[in-house]
């Protein structure tokens, strides 16, 4: 997905979640509960109720509880399956035509039926009010949508496109009541009309009130009677005292690196606990390719056998994220370790020296990273200068950080004014395309000039086609080895995703997945 508002000590490696510790996360919903309300406590915001605007992990864990999606991922799976649709298909041999029947008897929260005209009406709306802050963009190969009865959907593509199941199984396929949006502007009322688990009763700048949907049939065994989700907007000290003094059962995405690891080393008896699940949340520093510095291959290779990951992650992230190698994470089908295998794991002053050298560069290189901490989380400015340190410690480099608002951020990296800056990435889907079609060609989400013909002309196109995920392995290795040898990225970390429980809270360790998919439905707790 886009650059998500993400805080990435607190990210969402793909499989199934597991409980770091017992109590809070070892049981389901089915063997420990009363179905009461669950309280849940987020420093993300909300940015929008309606999806077509919202492209922003808040945004999408309300989507996903309160809007059907065709298809969905089940907990720990990375491969999509029929929620709304009795059964979905490619009906070519050359994936642009995808078929779905719809199943019997599905309704809105209010009661209307949901037929194949919602689900036309909600692509249509969503591509042809094309906002800049909502997830338009994943469709570029979706033509059109036609609807042959009330229960068929077709959806016709201008190109190949086999992860076309997975978009449309993410928070981007949500179905709306066409009778209650209108087809050309957002909703702005904040409230919302879907099919999903849950119905929106209210929402505000502090929290969102959600209750269980009566009229929902689909794939989801809902464990209580709502949830709450309070807003902390950034506050991090704020939702480490409400799930210390109970305020709220569950702390998710927003506390620090050093609030896990606390919590992690108190002696029992503190009456909360950390659930550790899976992430595919990545973290890059990106080379702006035309910048007179970074646009240089040595000074780039000099900086790829300088970091040091393992201190990063050791001293700055205490753990809550593991050393990246790969454009594509672990736990992605087309994962290798392109960047270990070209820059080794341990910093090499000689092989940096030699780098420069051989671009002809012999003194100190006097380099600028650029970072903003309104958009990652105010370790990213800690890591920034950590990088800083580790460059100049080589005796190589002269190296500063500079830390900018987040809108300002972005102005200056569209403009070019950057050399070297940092970019997170929360997958909209568990595919390697994800991790690769939007980084490279013509007008990529990273803003870096870089095009390589061969991965945009040849092996994102063929991957796009291949039905069979896991047989892309080869093309997508190619790709990875390519982006090691040119670096316009330098992949840093991966995420490990937490959340913090109160005792006797269950389901947590199925809310913490690669789909990115926060199930309110798993969720339960004790009277």
């Amino acid at each position: 997905m886009k650059i998500r508002n993400q805080w990435p000590v607190l990210p969402i490696v793909a499989g199934l979640a597991s409980g770091l510790l017992t109590g809070c996360g070892t049981e389901s919903g089915d063997s420990a509960g009363d179905g009461s309300n669950v309280v849940v406590g987020m420093s993300d915001d909300v940015l929008a109720t309606d999806p077509a605007s919202g492209y922003d992990p808040g945004s999408w864990l309300l989507f996903n509880n309160v809007f059907q999606s065709l298809l969905s991922f089940p907990k720990g799976a990375t491969e999509p399956q029929p929620e709304a649709a009795e059964r979905c298909a490619f009906t070519d041999t050359q994936t642009t035509v995808y078929k779905c029947t719809l199943k019997d008897g599905l309704k809105f929260s209010n009661g209307d039926e949901l037929t194949s005209e919602d689900v036309k009406f909600s692509f249509d709306r969503m591509l042809k009010i094309n906002d800049p802050d909502g997830p338009a963009i994943m469709f570029p190969t979706l033509d059109k949508v036609e609807t042959p009865d009330d229960k068929t959907v077709v959806f016709r593509l201008n190109t190949a496109d086999a992860t076309f199941p997975s978009k449309i199984a993410s928070g981007a396929g949500s179905i709306v009541d066409h009778s209650q949006y209108d087809a050309d502007k957002l909703r702005k009322d904040g409230e919302a009309v879907g099919s999903g688990p849950y119905q929106l009763d209210s929402f505000d700048d502090g929290q969102a009130v959600f209750s269980v949907n009566e009229n929902y049939k689909g794939t989801a065994k809902v464990n209580n009677t709502g949830v709450t989700l309070k807003f902390f907007d950034g506050d991090q000290t704020a939702l480490k005292q409400a799930i210390q003094n109970g305020d709220v059962d569950i702390a998710y995405r927003g506390l620090t690196a050093g609030d896990i690891a606390d919590t992690e080393k108190a002696d029992d008896g503190t009456g909360v606990e950390v659930v550790e699940g899976s992430s595919a949340e990545v973290q890059h520093l990106v080379f702006n390719m035309d910048d007179p510095v970074a646009g240089k291959l040595g000074v780039r290779k000099a900086i790829a056998h300088l970091l040091d990951r393992e201190a990063l992650i050791k001293d700055v992230y205490q753990g809550t994220a593991t050393p990246l190698y790969s454009i594509i994470p672990a736990g992605i089908a087309g994962h290798n370790t392109a960047f270990f295998d070209t820059y080794g794991a341990r910093p090499s002053k000689a092989k940096a020296q030699a780098a420069l050298r051989e671009d002809g560069i012999d003194g100190k290189v006097k380099l600028t990273l650029w970072s903003t901490p309104s958009r990652y989380g105010p370790a990213t400015d800690q890591e920034l200068n950590a990088i800083a340190g580790q460059l100049n410690a080589s005796g190589l480099f002269d190296a500063d950080v500079k830390s900018v608002s987040f809108g300002q951020y972005e102005k200056d990296i569209a403009a070019g004014k950057y050399g070297v800056y940092v970019k997170g990435w929360v997958p909209d889907y568990p595919d390697a395309d994800n991790f690769t079609a939007p980084f490279f060609g013509k007008g990529n989400v990273l803003s870096n000039n870089y095009d390589n013909g061969t991965i945009t002309g040849s092996l994102i196109p063929r991957t796009a086609a291949m039905t069979n995920r896991a047989g892309t392995d080869k093309e997508f290795g190619e790709l990875q080895d390519i982006v090691a040898d040119e670096l316009p990225v330098l992949p840093v970390w991966q995420a490990k995703q937490y959340a913090v429980a109160r005792d006797g809270v269950y389901g947590l360790e199925y809310c913490l997945d690669a789909s990115t998919v926060f199930r309110f439905w798993e969720l339960s707790k004790d009277a």
